[in-house]
């Protein structure tokens, strides 16, 4: 049989001053017709590389030194530009991660399907219309119409990664490249792209080279896994093989890193007294309004009467999809937003009714480590600036914020004379510590943290939450904890909060949702979690004998 995909040798440069010379080196591999052959490995690893080098989207300062790239026998690195848009689309096509910044903002989204078919085709008006419609089915988009005539703003992340799928196989390419397509998706959501995307290759014999950082996607639908580490290919296994015996021992680390759904065991407390309370929630309701030109009338119930308490040194996770109101609740517990109706007590305080004027006590004593570390952090401020910012606001002097800030960098395991660099010069993982240090410059009661580790790779995951985990145990700080990936709540978490269209629909320790849930859609949740057949973050008991059919999104995480 002869491949899709062939590469040989393939050496790519990287820019003078890099951490490394080449971002690839040598590297060999093969996609088969109606294979999944899996890109595995840590950010800078060389993966987004590969795949922008066979697609002819590489910037000239990542120049190719050697090697070969063949697309059914034909030599990819000697195309013209002119030819490489031939290709493109007709015989290989690519799916990005982030769906939102991918597609046109100002197009609709069947005007950017008919925009495909208008490059490559001389089909009439009407047999494209066909055309368009015939492949929002395949990829299970509900209300065709509404979809066609909608800008892409107005479909959930789900759907606008649906719309770019069938953009990548409207020509039915031989070969379809996924780049990281499933990160920033809740674990439904994420089940069903992967399972669309197996479906679609069987039905078409496509190829397809998908990457991802995730084994719990490796064990669910690759057939062959290749693991790159710094630019080199350390090794390449048939999935059982691999995932069974991996013979590397940064493979080893990379699977050892998948959390277990099996909760942590917990250090029993050394008192029977259940610890003070720092946070609790009665009742919280949010609504938006739907505001009209001379009235307004009710909305969205974003959250929908929530309970919830946390005590001191305890975390509390919040999971569920997207939609679900993890991060409305953490803003109107933060009081970013104001709550419609209930109570949210921080010690003893009311706070969901205070004034705008009453609340800057409020923000010394309640802090937030948000998703995206880059976005947190001013661009144009040090570090040490970013740090002491706030405890400057609160009155403390200079020196003394600056001596603190010292001693953070060093608890959050970073030198700490790095405060005089910016924040462009770290890696993801290492601003992420950076802004975790930022919130404990504030000396707060209450920590949250909202989807603070799901930006990041899989090694880069497991040091941070094991460095809040720490932080939570040593300052006996309360946690509120949201995220969308099982895993990393059962391993993190003392209780457990599930969240499905506002309301909480199940609460209890940790071991009691994760091992008998009682809720259908808890259930739901812990069935859509990757690589189930496979005993993830210990040793396991038996050899897993088959992926299962239903993935999700997974983290990685010291088990």
């Amino acid at each position: 049989m002869k491949p899709v995909l062939s590469i040989s040798n393939l050496n790519v440069a990287l820019p003078a001053g890099g951490d490394r010379q080449r971002a690839v080196t040598n590297v060999n591999l093969i996609v088969n017709p109606g294979e999944v052959v899996c890109l595995v490995g840590e950010s800078g690893s060389g993966k987004s590389v590969i795949a922008h080098t066979i697609m002819g989207l590489s910037p000239d300062e990542l120049p190719v030194l050697s090697g070969e790239i063949l697309l059914e026998g034909e030599n990819l690195l000697k195309a013209s530009q002119s030819r490489l848009r031939e290709l493109r689309c007709v015989r290989m096509s690519m799916v990005f991660q982030e769906p939102m910044t991918a597609l046109n903002p100002v197009m609709r989204c069947g005007a950017q399907l008919d925009e495909v078919l208008r490059m490559h085709t001389d089909w009439a008006p009407e047999k494209r219309r066909s055309r368009i419609r015939e492949i929002i089915d395949e990829v299970q988009l509900p209300d065709p119409d509404r979809v066609i005539n909608s800008f892409p703003h107005q479909l959930s992340g789900g759907q606008r990664q649906r719309i770019m799928i069938a953009m990548a196989l409207i020509m039915e390419p031989v070969l379809l490249i996924a780049d990281e397509p499933t990160t920033a998706l809740d674990v439904t959501t994420q089940a069903q792209i992967l399972r669309l995307i197996r479906d679609l290759q069987r039905k078409k014999g496509t190829g397809v080279l998908f990457i991802t950082h995730d084994f719990g996607v490796v064990a669910d639908i690759a057939d062959r896994v290749v693991v790159l580490h710094l630019g080199d290919l350390v090794e390449t296994q048939q999935t059982l093989a691999l995932l069974n015996s991996p013979k590397q021992a940064y493979t080893r680390m990379l699977i050892d890193a998948v959390p277990s759904l099996k909760p942590r065991q917990r250090i029993p407390a050394k008192t029977a007294e259940a610890p003070e309370t720092v946070l609790k929630v009665t009742g919280l309701k949010k609504e938006y309004e739907r505001r009209g030109f001379f009235s307004k009338t009710a909305g969205l119930r974003a959250v929908d009467g929530v309970d919830l308490q946390i005590g001191r040194g305890q975390t509390l996770g919040i999971v569920g999809e997207s939609g679900s109101g993890k991060s409305t609740l953490a803003r109107c517990v933060a009081r970013l937003i104001t709550p419609s109706s209930g109570s949210v007590q921080l010690n003893g305080s009311e706070i969901a009714t205070m004034r705008a004027g009453q609340l800057r006590p409020l923000r010394r004593r309640v802090q937030m480590v948000f998703q995206d570390p880059y976005r947190s952090l001013n661009p144009r401020w040090t570090v040490g600036d970013s740090i002491i910012e706030g405890p400057l606001n609160f009155g403390v002097s200079k020196d003394a914020a600056m001596r603190r800030a010292r001693t953070l960098m060093e608890t959050v395991q970073l030198d700490a004379r790095a405060l005089d660099r910016y924040p462009h010069q770290f890696s993801g993982g290492q601003r992420q510590r950076i802004c975790i240090a930022r919130a404990l410059a504030m000396e707060p009661e209450l920590l949250i943290a909202d989807e603070a580790v799901s930006a990041l790779d899989v090694s880069v995951q497991a040091q941070v939450l094991a460095l809040l985990d720490e932080i939570r145990s040593s300052m006996q700080l309360a946690m509120l904890f949201i995220t969308h990936d099982l895993r990393v709540a059962a391993q993190i978490c003392d209780h457990v909060a599930v969240m499905s269209r506002g309301r909480v629909v199940e609460y209890g320790s940790a071991e009691q949702v994760f091992s008998a849930p009682k809720h259908e859609y808890t259930q739901t949740l812990l069935a859509a979690a990757p690589g189930r057949s496979f005993s993830f973050g210990c040793e396991p008991e038996t050899p897993l004998s088959r992926p299962i059919e239903v993935a999700s999104e997974a983290k990685f995480q010291i088990a």
